[in-house]
């Protein structure tokens, strides 16, 4: 299992992978710490995350640094992802034992009757290279906290910052077997989903990958929870600030080299600003540093790998062909690394990749519509369903076109993201479940109820 930079093409580490007799240890160790984990007071828990948070802090540049180094993400970025794993951690180490409070109900006179939410045991998460540490720590959290423990597979491109996270909650002082790594390929998923020591399962990924766990899941009646890709509409209104849309919008689309679920992919933007709009996005487009991710400079990496480049590549060719235009950008540039531009189409037609495929890298899709009713019909002419953005000058407005977005999320007037206060995620093709808050916390429980007579 090989750490390579996709900015040099240079091989960083090569890690052994475990072999079987490795998986069943890793599986009895995650079973004898639970065992005890589960007894653990919460209270304890919380403050285990908070040192974990501590350990997150005190390391942030050489995890920052390990995170661009595997998979390209700018320095600066790769930065603020470690932040943002702090917040997570302290703000469930703040707020699990209220999201976790015994829930009560009415009863009969002279009864007690409540809901109590138990742990359901090893959880196994099947997780991302493109944001390698903060979709870890966003499920570990909270599921730690409430008792589970945790066995990740990471991608098999960020083999450093799996091992660095087992580090983090080992320094923190956890017990044993409660946050572990396998150093395993994704054909060995199915062996260990299937076993029935591990509870349930939990998934940032492909919709092929996400299927094939959900059908194995399914299977053995465990519980998932899914997160998956999407075609996130960016909807700019006719009283927009378009000073705001554009700034954002362009952040939106080439955050981590346009390498997320998340980032903003279909632009669609309102006859009376179009132009203007299109104007000043691709100016913004062609400011932009794309360079050496070590660089504070820099405002775009590599991709991850020259072959998911050449597939990104792949979908804007035929996107030209089918009709659409580039503004700028367009073809992978001629240097060292996996770089590819950022880059504008318009004109896109319906059907081609750029339209109806989720694009992972800084590939932006402008439409223009007529009225507000053709922008929401737009932006829902997806499988997918993950977020949404829409700006707007009138709030009464924007909430009222948010209720008609199929979407997990949208944000109005804001880039959409994911943060630890509220829940997150998708609906159609961009899976099912939700994690963060409280909602997050209690996807892996026993909601047992407790009736007292």
């Amino acid at each position: 299992m090989d750490a390579v930079n996709p900015a040099t093409g240079e091989q960083l580490a090569e890690y052994t992978e475990d072999d079987d007799a490795d998986v069943e240890a890793t599986l009895e160790t995650a079973v004898d710490a639970f065992e005890t984990w589960r007894d653990r007071p919460l209270r304890e828990r919380e403050d285990l995350l908070a040192s974990a948070g501590d350990v997150l802090r005190e390391n942030k540049r050489r995890y920052a640094e390990l995170m661009t180094e595997e998979m390209g993400k700018p320095i600066s970025q790769a930065v603020a992802e470690v932040e943002k794993c702090v917040w997570a951690c302290d703000h469930y180490a703040e707020h699990a034992s209220a999201y976790l409070e015994a829930d009560h109900h009415p009863s009969p006179p002279g009864t007690s009757v409540k809901t109590v939410h138990d742990p359901l045991g090893p959880v196994l998460a099947v997780m991302p290279w493109n944001f390698p540490f903060w979709q870890v720590i966003r499920f570990a959290a909270p599921y730690l906290t409430a008792g589970n423990v945790g066995l990740l597979k990471h991608a098999s491109n960020v083999p450093g910052c799996a091992m660095a996270l087992e580090e983090v909650f080992r320094e923190a002082g956890y017990p044993e077997g409660v946050f572990q790594t396998l150093l395993v390929g994704s054909s060995k998923v199915e062996d260990v989903l299937t076993d029935d020591r591990v509870r349930a399962a939990t998934l940032t990924g492909s919709g092929p990958a996400g299927r094939a766990v959900a059908e194995t899941a399914g299977k053995h009646l465990k519980k998932t929870v899914l997160e998956l890709g999407g075609s996130d509409p960016f909807v700019v209104l006719d009283d927009a600030d378009l000073d705001r849309a554009v700034e954002t919008g362009v952040q939106a689309r080439t955050q981590n080299g346009g390498q997320s679920c998340i980032a903003a992919k279909r632009f669609i933007v309102h006859e009376a600003v179009y132009d203007e709009f299109v104007d000043r996005f691709v100016d913004e487009f062609e400011s932009l540093t794309v360079g050496d991710p070590m660089d504070e400079a820099t405002d775009v990496g590599p991709q991850v790998d020259p072959d998911l480049m050449a597939q990104l590549h792949d979908q804007v060719e035929a996107s030209v062909e089918a009709g659409a235009t580039v503004l700028t950008g367009g073809d992978p540039l001629d240097r060292e690394g996996a770089f590819y531009p950022p880059t504008v189409l318009t004109d896109v037609p319906e059907g081609c990749p750029a339209d109806a495929e989720e694009t992972f890298g800084p590939v932006a899709a402008v439409y223009e519509v007529a009225d507000e009713t053709e922008a929401i019909e737009l932006a829902n002419e997806t499988r997918f369903g993950l977020g949404a953005s829409l700006w707007t000058d009138d709030r009464e407005r924007g909430q009222r076109l948010a209720r008609e977005i199929d979407a997990g999320c949208v944000y109005i007037n804001e880039m959409t993201k994911s943060d630890p206060r509220v829940p997150f995620g998708g609906i159609k093709d961009s899976g099912y479940g939700r994690e963060l808050s409280e909602a997050g916390i209690k996807e892996f429980v026993n909601r047992k109820t407790v009736w007292v007579q």
